[in-house]
């Protein structure tokens, strides 16, 4: 029987968390799933990832694939184009899908049969992580935006390639993700190409994965150094969309801010009358200058 729904996780060195986001698809979409994994033969450890995969225990088919170039665009072409079902999801190789989440996915796009009908899941910290106020504070935008959004289409600029699926069709259409995009930016770019084919993103709050990817403001340092030169490629090829971090935190570079308040903020709950919001306010505008200055350098030197 041919499957309804493939679900395409690209992994990159984290064969033991890889695992544990597969065990959390056991007695999901009663045998109508595939699943497609795709590492980097050159710079990961396959055998990990294959152990990690463990087909032959696995209650639905399985493939490896290798990426055939780098970046995480290349690694979902590779899935989706090998993709048998008429359903692709996407789910990060860190996402523990909640129960009954891949027919949630299924039903919805029952209910919505047009092809440009995209559907997002949510994505919220694993229940395992120790949440940081830092943590939390990505969540007003800078990482996801779950926290402003309602049921409905959420727009192609909220694509989230961690809980998301498409018709197959609609990713011929557009012909995939641009691989150009090797670190960032790739899922909304090619939101922007689906939204010209008609792309309506229905997000579902009610199909909810959680996310095993606990962070640091260092690790955020590196990441938006990076991701600078990715928002510069997407307003290169794109003129019409305005740089979300470069408008965001302009105003936000090189001010004087308290490193000491974002300390006490690991210390101190927001909800502690008077000395709580004000710590945290201060925190916030540490971060936004932290991650600002990061940005810059990586804009300046791309």
């Amino acid at each position: 029987m041919a499957p309804a729904v493939s679900v395409v996780i690209p992994t990159y060195r984290r064969a033991p968390v890889l695992r544990r986001t597969l065990d959390h698809l056991h007695r999901q979409a009663d045998g109508r799933l595939e699943l497609i994994v795709v590492d980097d033969a050159q710079d990961d450890d396959t055998a990990a990832v294959a152990a990690a995969v463990d087909a032959g225990h696995r209650p639905f088919p399985v493939r490896i694939l290798h990426r055939h170039a780098p970046g995480v665009a290349a690694a979902r072409n590779a899935g989706w184009r090998a993709a048998q079902a008429p359903i692709v999801l996407f789910l990060g190789d860190d996402i523990f899908a909640d129960p009954g989440l891949v027919d949630a996915h299924l039903a919805a796009h029952a209910r919505w049969t047009d092809h440009a009908v995209g559907v997002l899941g949510n994505v919220r910290w694993a229940d395992e992580l120790r949440v940081t106020p830092f943590m939390r504070f990505l969540e007003e935008g800078a990482q996801f935006d779950y926290a402003h959004m309602q049921a409905g289409d959420a727009g192609w600029g909220r694509l989230y390639t961690s809980n998301v699926s498409f018709k197959r069709t609609l990713l011929e259409k557009v012909d995939g993700f641009d691989e150009s995009f090797t670190f960032g930016y790739e899922d909304l770019e090619i939101g922007l190409r689906m939204a010209a084919h008609g792309l309506r993103l229905m997000y579902e709050p009610g199909i909810g994965a959680q996310h095993l990817h606990p962070t640091s403001i260092p690790a955020w340092e590196r990441r938006m150094v990076a991701a600078a030169p990715a928002e510069r490629a997407m307003v290169a090829k794109h003129p019409d969309v305005r740089p979300y971090f470069h408008d965001a935190l302009r105003d936000w570079r090189g001010v004087a801010t308290s490193a000491r308040a974002a300390r006490l903020a690991d210390v101190v709950p927001e909800r502690v009358p008077v000395v709580g919001p004000r710590v945290h306010a201060a925190a916030r505008a540490h971060w936004k200058a932290t991650l600002a200055n990061a940005f810059f350098r990586g804009w300046e030197t791309s």
